[in-house]
């Protein structure tokens, strides 16, 4: 199962925290800030797995995680999932999701380019763009 979804930048700040079982807010921070020092402190050439924080269940659970650029993306889960479904989530889901959304908004089929664009109360005015044809 898992119990927690992290990403943090290279110094630790928490750039999305989903937690799935109830922690207090304090407890949060403090398993964001225990874990980024597990995970950072780990060579590049080390395998992505690793025992769980004291905060987070200890040895009962894993933090399994990638680092990419200045993003670390960490899964904290118990004994019962895949390690490398896990990773491959991560890879596939998370980490590839820009690339295919860039990808397929290259790819619209526009009959023209609009000019107005409006969503909810906010209104954006495009610019003259050159074709790209």
């Amino acid at each position: 199962m898992i119990k927690a979804i992290l990403i943090f930048n290279n110094h630790g700040k928490s750039r999305l925290s989903m937690f799935y079982q109830p922690y207090s807010e304090d407890t949060q921070q403090q398993i964001i800030r225990e874990t980024f020092h597990l995970v950072s402190k780990r060579d590049e050439n080390v395998c992505n797995f690793l025992e769980g924080g004291l905060l987070i269940g200890g040895s009962d659970n894993e933090l399994i995680y990638r680092h990419y650029a200045t993003i670390y993306f960490v899964f904290c889960v118990d004994s019962s999932e895949s390690e490398f479904g896990i990773l491959d989530l991560i890879q596939a889901g998370l980490v590839g999701a820009p690339a295919r959304a860039v990808s397929a908004v290259k790819n619209m089929n526009l009959p023209e380019i609009p000019r107005n664009i409006n969503i909810g109360d906010i209104s954006i005015k495009v610019p003259n763009l050159p074709s790209f044809k």
